[in-house]
């Protein structure tokens, strides 16, 4: 799409919003940046960014005049698709895109696509990893933490970008086509926004959409979701499991990383020479090593990045061993499914610290995964007393609510004995108590390090 000249409204100004407004200023449209919040600091927004006066910002609502300028409506990935403020421009016939379609339509060089519920963030950081040990051009982008948009200008034909795509972010691709994807897992999440796992479940399929055959997609062949959608996946699938041994695919024979593409089992590394722990790092992993393999680099320059990888922050994060206690931060732990994973990687009797954000998800399978484990359950935020509920009917009854995360630090220290574990390891989203999981993350670092020895 031509867009020299042409009017673009930005709907979002957080750091999606800003990044598609500047990726547009470059290419000589017209970027125009919308929020819904009228008290909106237009000024401190300004400033904050570094944005010229050019790029309008309106506030609260747009006008039946300005829709009728717009050549294209770039929406942010916290918006929803599904309302009648979105309805509008379809029904006026204006082309909603994404901050990643934008990207993508900019961007130069290949691209290899990562989604799924969990392990997005450590799949797609080693991915990076590897292709910056291999190829001189590399860009790490997109539900990350570094906006797609803000990298596309910097990318040349040789450019190789690794692309964290959330579901949020799929909603509105169009001709989105990465070389590699996968799809590590599908479990619920983020039902307040698609409604039904049906409906989520193909979001997160549509990474695949634009592929073909000459392209490829790595799926958990222990999903139940991604075994069927493997079947009519568009692109040459590649499986991983960490269960059984596959016929073709990479899979964990023990304490092994193997593969086999039909000619026999292939061993390429011990678990135990890598930096992460849990059966689902060693299924990021083996996702990674599938992914970069299928893109072409050697498996020698692969293996000597997978073994001094050390977990990205605030996903199992070790912190410090205070006083004979050791101190997990899982503050992206923002889903059951991915506290599961957390509680599953402990070794020794843990006070936990779990609660926030209500997402719409139901929590007996994460208390189910306790076995045990849990000495104490320290709960925080609006979903706490469903939390509670669900751990009695579970026959779990050492639990205490904390109402700032402060005292729920000081509950944990307090119970915490030489020879435990404190995880953070929420199982909902950051949002009522902090801005992000990271905020949430960065204080309960600061906390145990000002702890004494």
């Amino acid at each position: 799409m031509d867009l020299q000249g042409k009017k673009v409204l930005v709907v979002g100004c957080g750091k999606s919003g800003i990044g598609a407004a500047w990726l547009l200023n470059q290419y000589g449209a017209v970027p125009v940046l919308f929020d819904s919040n009228e008290q909106l600091d237009v000024h401190a927004l300004r400033k904050k960014n570094g944005l010229s006066e050019e790029i309008c910002v309106v506030l609260g609502n747009v006008s039946d005049e300005l829709k009728k300028e717009l050549a294209l409506v770039v929406v942010s990935p916290g918006v929803p698709v599904d309302t009648p403020f979105m309805d509008a421009f379809r029904d006026a016939n204006i082309p909603i895109w994404g901050e990643v379609e934008l990207a993508w339509n900019f961007g130069k060089g290949r691209v290899i696509a990562i989604t799924g519920t969990n392990g997005k963030t450590t799949t797609t950081t080693l991915v990076g990893d590897i292709m910056k040990a291999y190829f001189d051009s590399a860009f790490v982008v997109g539900n990350i933490g570094t906006p797609y948009t803000q990298e596309a200008p910097k990318m040349k034909d040789d450019s190789v970008t690794v692309a964290e795509i959330s579901s949020f972010q799929l909603e509105t691709t169009q001709n989105f086509h990465p070389s590699v994807s996968a799809i590590l897992n599908i479990t619920p999440d983020h039902l307040n926004r698609h409604h039904t796992m049906e409906n989520y479940a193909a979001v997160k399929e549509s990474i695949t959409k634009n592929q073909t055959k000459s392209d490829f997609c790595v799926l958990n062949y222990e999903d139940q979701w991604l075994k069927e959608f493997g079947k009519s996946c568009p692109a040459e699938v590649i499986w991983f499991s960490s269960a059984r041994k596959l016929q073709k695919g990479y899979y964990l024979d023990g304490d092994i990383i193997c593969r086999n593409m039909g000619e026999g089992q292939e061993e390429l590394m011990h678990v135990g020479d890598m930096n992460l722990i849990g059966v689902h790092n060693y299924e990021n992993v083996m996702a990674a090593i599938a992914m970069s393999a299928a893109f072409g680099v050697p498996m020698q320059t692969i293996l000597s990045v997978v073994k001094s990888f050390k977990a990205v922050e605030h996903r199992i994060e070790y912190v410090a061993t205070k006083r004979g206690v050791v101190y997990y931060n899982d503050s992206k732990g923002t889903n059951p499914d991915a506290a599961i994973q957390a509680i599953k990687a402990m070794k020794w009797p843990t006070v936990l610290i779990g609660g926030g954000y209500d997402k719409g998800n139901t929590y007996d399978e994460w208390i189910e995964a306790f076995d045990g484990k849990v000495k104490l359950f320290v709960l925080i935020g609006q979903t706490r007393e469903a939390i509670a509920q669900c751990a009695r009917a579970h026959g779990i009854t050492n639990i205490v609510f904390a109402d700032t995360f402060e005292e729920a630090m000081d509950v944990c220290v307090e119970n915490a004995k030489p020879g435990d574990a404190v995880l953070l390891s929420p199982a909902c989203a950051s949002w009522g108590m902090f801005p992000n999981y990271e905020v949430r993350g960065e204080m309960f670092k600061e906390y145990v390090n000002r702890l004494e020895e």
